[in-house]
């Protein structure tokens, strides 16, 4: 067991989930020092090949520790740098008598919980923390008297507080009738705001006073609000504001981002596929993916099948809005004749998301579905796929996750709107009402 140097900083000890979510997790402690558990590193090995997120976290994490040094083993450990702390590799045979009567067990959660256990125990002087994503190695930890926290850089502060991407704020009711004496446009200046009221590039608002109202979109670039008429794609209507200023949005080749947030049945994914088919004619092609996290996070490999069985019913149910949308015209309607078209020559193409990893997308208007199931390293790689012409919508409901490691708070669709929030291509719908069916909404809304 290595003797640790004496002192205030605190010792923080990483579970190999957090290296797998973020491969430089451990350059972001400040000054205090961290211990890489030797079980973490036996673990790290099992991933080093593959092409998932974690397998590229994994080759990150080994890569970067090896930049900074060959003697990484050694009692004084290695140094992360000025106004850092330091790295050390804990080895130990030992075992803490009080894990050893509480777990029979003998697993890696067990042996990194031990670690931070005799850390504890050998150096009390020194706070020690473990880091986990693992909700119930937090629960263990506590049980034993282990201070356990996740992971919380690329957190966001409050999901409640989360931008929503749309205003209502009541006005003068003559200002509601010059937004249409003026062709639609109106100067932010002469509406005179409220001084609290902070706007954002494309940001959606409601102007109303008593019955009237008008629906605007703020262009940050002239400094003034434009008027949103209720557009129609590809057959399908917004039934309330809200859809009404998602497709506003998806519909508009200059906003080259667009996050919408939602329950189910709010109609995320139906109407980013209408909008895509809509605008087609200026893409190459349209592209629609999602995640694939397996039920009760089973793998893939115990369903029947070749690998393409394996992914269909993950892809489901982008083809059951695909048919919400063919079922409104005929087989000769032009339109059903077109996105059958579209499906046999490849243009517009339902595909798992781990089959986008490494590609350059040109000219494509991407739609990825169940964005929340996401890490923030993910989403990064996915918008950075991004080439010239390529206009990216992510949908998904940060309440209803599937990834074991994530929650509302630390999904990679709110980091994404935490950080773009404002910025001159992104736009942002938080939709609120569903309009599935109404046995769908009360569902939602009661059970």
């Amino acid at each position: 067991m290595i003797q640790l140097p004496i002192g205030g900083k605190k010792l923080f000890v990483l579970d190999t989930n957090v290296i797998l979510h973020d491969g430089e997790c451990f350059l972001n402690f400040d000054e205090h020092d961290v211990v890489i558990p030797m079980v973490v590193l036996e673990e790290l090995d099992k991933f080093k090949k593959g092409n998932e997120n974690r397998n590229l976290q994994a080759r990150r994490f080994l890569r970067k520790v090896d930049e900074y040094s060959d003697d990484v083993l050694n009692e004084d450990g290695m140094s992360l740098g000025e106004q850092s702390g330091r790295l050390w590799i804990l080895v130990t045979d030992q075992l803490n008598k009080k894990l050893g009567r509480a777990f029979l067990q003998d697993c890696p959660d067990h042996r990194i919980l031990n670690a931070a256990l005799l850390l504890q125990q050998n150096h009390p002087d020194r706070k020690v923390i473990l880091i986990t994503k693992d909700t119930n190695l937090r629960l263990k930890a506590r049980g034993l008297n282990v201070v356990a926290q996740d992971y919380t850089t690329d957190k966001v502060d409050d999901v409640e507080q989360l931008y929503r991407g749309t205003q209502i704020l009541e006005t003068a009711p003559e200002l509601i009738d010059e937004f249409y004496a003026n062709g639609g446009t109106i100067e932010a200046e002469k509406l005179g705001l409220p001084d609290d009221v902070v706007l954002h590039a494309n940001e959606f608002f409601v102007f109303r006073h008593g019955s009237k109202s008008t629906l605007a979109t703020y262009n940050e670039g002239v400094g003034s609000f434009c008027r949103v008429d209720k557009p129609v794609s590809y057959g399908i209507q917004p039934k309330n504001v809200e859809q009404t200023f998602a497709l506003q949005a998806l519909l508009d080749d200059s906003i080259r981002l667009v996050t919408l947030v939602g329950k189910a049945g709010t109609g995320k994914t139906l109407l980013a596929l209408a909008a895509a088919l809509e605008r087609n004619g200026a893409y190459q092609q349209v592209l629609m993916g999602r995640p694939i996290v397996p039920l009760s996070n089973r793998d893939l490999g115990f369903l029947p099948g070749d690998i393409d069985a394996k992914m269909d019913p993950y892809m489901q149910p982008l083809y059951d809005n695909l048919k919400v949308i063919q079922n409104q015209f005929g087989t000769t309607d032009p339109r059903q004749i077109n996105v059958r078209s579209m499906l046999e020559n490849e243009r517009l193409l339902i595909t798992p998301l781990s089959y986008i990893r490494g590609r350059s997308l040109q000219n494509v208007y991407f739609i990825v579905d169940e964005a929340q199931n996401l890490t923030p390293h993910e989403m990064k790689t996915i918008i950075t796929r991004a080439g010239e012409g390529t206009k990216i919508v992510l949908t998904g409901d940060i309440h209803q996750i599937d990834h074991p490691y994530l929650d509302t708070e630390s999904n990679g669709l709110s980091f994404l709107i935490s950080r773009m929030k404002g910025q001159g291509i992104y736009a942002h719908v938080m939709l609120e009402k569903g309009e599935r069916s109404v046995l769908a909404d009360l569902a939602s809304k009661v059970l």
